[in-house]
């Protein structure tokens, strides 16, 4: 039986912590922000502070990323457009031995609806 995009979503958030928006935005200060999706969706607006590195090639870029060298102990908040992306990248960033990353639950879909307006990237 082959598994669908969906089914490895689900799968990953049962190994994974998710928060609220009205946690993510106590977060904000005290953790990197990382924004996993495409480059023009990150362009078009972002939380506060957010750094973007593509799900696609996370695995990749993460270690040599300077916000994230040698901080496998940080906080991190991860996001994509509505947690799917997110919750695939929270996975793959704990068994690259980041333990202490969190998904937005419902991804910046969730938080424009609540936190508005969005910043956009520089």
């Amino acid at each position: 039986m082959s598994l669908t995009a969906q089914d490895l979503v689900a799968a990953a958030k049962k190994n994974i912590a998710e928060v609220d928006i009205a946690r993510a935005k106590t977060l904000l200060c005290d953790v990197l922000v990382l924004d996993v999706r495409e480059p023009d969706e990150y362009a078009a607006g972002c939380l506060p502070g957010a750094i973007n590195i593509p799900r696609g090639v996370l695995e990749f870029k993460i270690d040599a990323h300077p916000k994230f060298k040698d901080k496998k102990e940080a906080d991190i908040l991860v996001y994509c457009k509505t947690g799917g992306r997110g919750a695939l990248a929270t996975e793959a960033l704990t068994k690259l031995g980041y333990c202490n990353a969190v998904n937005l639950a419902g991804g910046f879909t969730a938080w424009q609806e609540v936190v508005k307006p969005a910043e956009r990237s520089a």
